[in-house]
């Protein structure tokens, strides 16, 4: 099963399946995930740090919801390693990845094994403000706290505030479509 497929069984328990008064029906998850596949998107790995460790993952999934207050959105499987790291910690950084990282990309999203506590032996690292390791060759690094944090079926849908900012060098950035890495 690739990193892409992940969907336990469980991990509806406690939440609603769609917003609304009403009941939505929805396609089928496998016609989702095929349609999905064809909307091409930036690769990110979204990293936190504190309390609870450090840890980190690859994710598609991440939009502006606002700029005043400047205000980003992270999905995150409610099963990952990660969600009680990153429910602890309050703190991300949206690493937006360069063409040519697939590496770093696989790492972070478990494709390799790697466990989570060597993985950031992959790339160099720094901070900006919140302690959240910030990628030195990302595109752009958004260094967020946590504002608020919604059940949404599988996922949960990080609301982040941006407390800071690092613009890399310019250059292609890493996407992700029909399955495949691809470069914009």
């Amino acid at each position: 099963m690739s990193w892409f497929d992940q969907r336990p069984d469980d991990a509806m328990m406690g939440s609603f399946e769609a917003v609304g008064a009403e009941h939505i029906a929805t396609v089928e998850a496998a016609q989702f995930r095929e349609a999905m596949s064809q909307l091409g998107a930036a690769v990110h790995v979204v990293t936190t740090a504190g309390p609870a460790g450090t840890a980190g993952f690859t994710a598609t999934a991440v939009c502006s919801v606002s700029d005043q207050p400047a205000t980003l959105l992270v999905c995150l499987n409610r099963r990952s390693q990660v969600t009680p790291i990153l429910e602890t910690n309050r703190v991300l950084c949206v690493n937006t990845l360069r063409a040519g990282t697939d590496t770093v990309a696989d790492v972070f999203a478990g494709r390799t094994r790697v466990p989570m506590a060597e993985r950031f032996d992959t790339g160099s690292w720094t901070e900006l403000s919140t302690g959240a390791p910030v990628l030195d060759d990302a595109v752009v690094a958004c260094d967020c706290r946590v504002i608020e944090i919604k059940s949404v079926a599988t996922h949960n849908v990080v609301f982040a505030g941006v407390v800071a900012v690092r613009l890399g060098r310019p250059g292609p950035a890493l996407v992700y479509h029909e399955r495949a890495y691809k470069q914009v």
